[in-house]
């Protein structure tokens, strides 16, 4: 049976000042951070990826750092994750083809009748488990294809490496990722985001952190990676696949 671990990605008031937004419907706005680094070829702008509206002014020209990446996101072809950092990299280097990496975000609630797909016929009613103001919630999966640390891709003949020739973190230089994860394509970005905070407020974790996942959901958990063992990921996958409605009231 399949093990998960979810970590937080994107956007957020501090890189590059503002978080993704979350609409009435539950649909969102997958925005990636900044890319810091230098890197081989220059990186698309949050105005060539058409994401101005979602950032500051003055982050509108910046190059972006785009991972996770998800095939038919962004101009992206695959699924791929790095990450430089060992409180990620430890717990990622342990995953094994067919578990699974899940990616949360906190958003920013967008009130009003709006939604992401602009050419949808009709605005749905507003989800009444969204967090007010911000939350963190579940925005898309990797179904676990490969992983390799970062020494072990540096070891790899050609064809390994091409897997992941799309990856941020192979595209800068130097290459800096800790660990590598590419995803099967079965892998998605989520329609709609899943919730991890209460609907009473984006602070306080909701039972899919503090029941399914290794963390007390105390203090900023929203920062945290969260570790799921066989049980809880079997029953992590039939909340995501659920109305949120069904099961948080």
């Amino acid at each position: 049976m399949p093990r998960a671990v979810a970590i937080n990605v994107a956007a957020n008031t501090n890189l590059p000042g503002a978080r993704g937004p979350v609409y009435p419907d539950g649909s969102f706005v997958y925005v990636p951070i900044p890319e810091r680094e230098s890197t081989v070829e220059p990186a698309p702008t949050y105005d060539d990826l058409g994401l101005t509206e979602h950032v500051p002014t003055d982050a509108h020209d910046l190059p972006v750092h785009l991972d996770p990446e998800f095939a038919g996101a962004l101009d992206r072809e695959s699924y791929t994750y790095g990450d430089p950092h060992g409180v990620k990299a430890g717990p990622l280097s342990r995953l094994d083809p067919g578990d699974f990496l899940l990616f949360y975000a906190t958003l920013s609630r967008v009130d009003g009748a709006k939604q992401a797909d602009e050419t949808a016929r009709e605005v749905e009613p507003a989800r009444d488990w969204l967090a007010p103001e911000w939350g963190a919630y579940l925005v898309g999966e990797f179904e676990v294809a490969d992983v390799l640390t970062g020494e072990e891709y540096r070891e790899a003949g050609a064809a390994t490496r091409e897997r992941f020739a799309s990856n941020a973190h192979a595209r800068r230089d130097p290459f800096d990722a800790a660990v590598l994860v590419r995803g099967t394509d079965r892998s998605r970005l989520f329609d709609r985001a899943v919730p991890l905070s209460t609907p009473t407020a984006g602070a306080d974790a909701n039972r899919l952190v503090t029941d399914l996942s290794n963390d007390s959901g105390k203090g900023p958990w929203w920062r945290r990676v969260f570790r799921y063992d066989e049980d809880a990921t079997e029953e992590l996958r039939e909340y995501v696949a659920a109305d949120p409605a069904e099961w948080l009231g």
